[in-house]
């Protein structure tokens, strides 16, 4: 099965096409440019590249949140295109869970820790299987919490906690020295890949069905900026 796979969710707009255990071709580009500029140019310079046409491609997926309001919406938005257009079906992945498939395969936990801003991050938590199963568990639902609540719902694990993502540094910085088994990801190995997205949509295959893309919806974990802002003023107005 080929799998065409994209992450917009944060900075990095990224693409790949994956089958089971193998990456047949991947881009990626973290350049400032919003991901409606770079998406689709990079996409096609892949599979040109790779001699593959979307007829080749047996299913979409894509990671469907948390993270950036904008670039959600713009990885959504072309994934239902291309779907609707080819007739092809769908699935949609949290991009914590994506994160946490580039630690498949080792015995530690996996923290992914993406920016929400106001001291808050999203995040999950994960225990990587041995090599020989290969894997992840999910421990926590996908959820947003300060910097303090991770420390504290952390505890004390003795077993190793990797934290990834665009967050990794921040909260590595704040909890390092009360978790000493806070380990920080290189740099190369927090930012979203496409291929995680596929690899872990491959596993949500033995258990899942494929969906039409009209069901593929954002998962925001919590309200836009605007929407926070007029609440607030809502209820200062009500008071």
């Amino acid at each position: 099965m080929k799998i065409l796979c994209f992450d917009t969710t944060a900075k990095t707009a990224t693409a790949a096409v994956v089958t089971e255990g193998k990456i047949l071709a991947e881009s990626s580009v973290t350049i400032g440019l919003t991901h409606s500029q770079t998406l689709m140019p990079l996409t096609d310079g892949m599979l040109k590249a790779a001699g593959i046409t979307l007829s080749d491609i047996d299913l979409v997926a894509v990671s469907h949140g948390p993270g950036s309001f904008t670039g959600l919406r713009i990885g959504i938005g072309t994934v239902k295109g291309i779907c609707q257009g080819s007739g092809k079906k769908c699935i949609g992945i949290s991009t914590l869970e994506a994160l946490a498939y580039g630690y498949e395969g080792q015995d530690v936990w996996i923290c992914p820790v993406m920016d929400a801003r106001c001291n808050q991050v999203y995040t999950a938590l994960f225990e990587g299987r041995n090599s020989l199963t290969g894997g992840i568990n999910r421990l926590w639902n996908d959820i947003a919490m300060t910097i303090d609540e991770l420390g504290n719902n952390l505890g004390q694990p003795e077993i190793p906690v990797i934290l990834t993502g665009d967050g990794a540094e921040l909260v590595y910085k704040a909890l390092a020295e009360k978790i000493p088994s806070l380990r920080l990801a290189a740099p190369g190995l927090r930012l979203q890949r496409a291929s995680n997205v596929g690899f872990a949509a491959l596993e949500h295959l033995k258990t899942e069905e494929p969906v039409s893309p009209d069901l593929i919806m954002p998962q925001y974990l919590r309200l836009p900026q605007a929407e926070r802002e007029l609440l607030a003023k809502q209820q200062a107005t009500a008071k």
